[in-house]
């Protein structure tokens, strides 16, 4: 990718001083679980400008996405992108939008992202199919094994979706008490397990072998 071939011009640089302040407004409304993220498309070797409510693990000076790519590319291209299906690097769903911005001569000179993670609401949603669930000869939730890494995150979500947040939004006292309750619950005595529940509390397993000390 080549960089800039023409600083910014006086225009440009307005509309991406106003796209800043609209993400901040947005990360604040949706924050912990909407990350979003502004790109400055004439640097796509450099893209993103900024990014709050970091959820993808990414840094300012990032390269540009292929959709970023395909709007430098094609001035043609879609300008509002809705609710399309994406991945977090470790796994996570997210459900995507992703607006371009262009200055008055029609080039795409920006484009605004917001990437939400569906873990909570799918906890969520989880939590409000078994509350309406009817079974009268077994409980379902402790039919699940401690073995299963499914398991691991399930359980993980389920404490995290009670406190209004996601897993990887836990506060550290909190996290320190679900370790504890996984540990005495069985659910780290596997092969693994370990691993599996820092991943998805987007720690470090030396973090959460200090949390249960």
């Amino acid at each position: 990718m080549k960089k800039k071939s023409a600083p910014l011009n006086l225009e440009q640089k307005a509309l991406l001083a106003q796209l800043e302040r609209v993400a901040e407004g947005l990360s604040a409304t949706f924050a912990p679980f909407c990350e979003v993220v502004v790109h400055d498309l004439m640097d796509p070797a450099h893209s993103v400008l900024s990014i709050h409510n970091n959820l993808s693990g990414r840094t300012p000076g990032s390269p540009a996405t292929g959709l970023g790519l395909a709007r430098i590319a094609d001035q043609s291209y879609r300008q509002v992108i809705a609710n399309y299906p994406n991945q977090f690097a470790d796994g996570r769903q997210a459900k995507s939008t992703s607006v371009g911005i262009k200055d008055s001569s029609g080039r795409y000179i920006a484009a605004l992202c917001l990437n939400i993670d569906l873990t909570l609401f799918q906890s969520i949603q989880m939590a409000m199919g078994q509350f309406l669930a009817v079974q009268s000869d077994t409980a379902i939730c402790e039919s699940l094994s401690p073995a299963s890494g499914d398991a691991i995150r399930i359980r993980i979500d389920r404490f995290a979706a009670n406190l209004a947040t996601t897993p990887r939004s836990l506060k550290p006292k909190d996290r320190r008490i679900l370790l504890k309750e996984l540990k005495e619950s069985g659910y780290l005595d596997r092969r693994r397990s370990m691993e599996t529940a820092a991943l998805h509390l987007g720690v470090s397993r030396a973090t959460v072998y200090s949390d249960l000390k």
